[in-house]
């Protein structure tokens, strides 16, 4: 050991070497220990975001009783569809009469229809796009390091470059 401390200067610039060796090192290889601490992170907030889910009190039964009411319409549209296909080939001279009554819808009518179809489809699907889907997600709060790809022992240089400045 004194020969090191002699060749390389003293304890603190071996310290210094080893340090620096270390953070090379971690360049090829992960740091296992740190790798297991941010696993555990990334698990404790996956976990309390599917508690976060279970947090709310059930619904009533007019809650149930509604969303129940809007899942009926695509698939109606959907049996609906598929019906008339049915229906054409039970009854073609029926079906007939019912498609001429059809055309008789002015025309205006079929775009009120069409306005109303997209609107409730586009409302459904905006709601989902803006996150009704992950009701917990906004109780869950801040996400831990592990969540967004950051180490926690890790500085930001371009946070501490802005920082600087400033």
């Amino acid at each position: 050991m004194g020969l090191i401390n002699q060749l390389f200067g003293g304890a603190a610039a071996t310290t210094a070497f080893g340090n620096a060796a270390r953070g090379v090192a971690e360049v090829f290889t992960a740091n296992k220990t740190s790798e297991m601490a941010l696993s555990h992170e990334a698990y404790l907030a996956a976990l309390a975001e599917a508690g976060a889910e279970f947090a709310t009190p059930r619904a009533g039964w007019f809650d149930v009783f509604v969303n129940a009411l809007n899942r009926l319409p695509r698939p109606m549209l959907a049996f609906g569809t598929l019906g008339l296909f049915v229906y054409a080939m039970v009854s073609p001279a029926s079906f007939a009469q019912r498609m001429i009554g059809l055309q008789e819808v002015p025309e205006p009518l079929w775009w009120l229809l069409g306005a109303i179809v997209s609107f409730y489809f586009g409302a459904r699907e905006a709601h989902y796009f803006r996150g009704g889907r992950l009701a917990g997600a906004a109780v869950a709060g801040p996400r831990p390091a592990a969540a967004t790809g950051e180490r926690a022992d890790a500085p930001n240089a371009a946070l501490e470059d802005w920082r600087k400045g400033k």
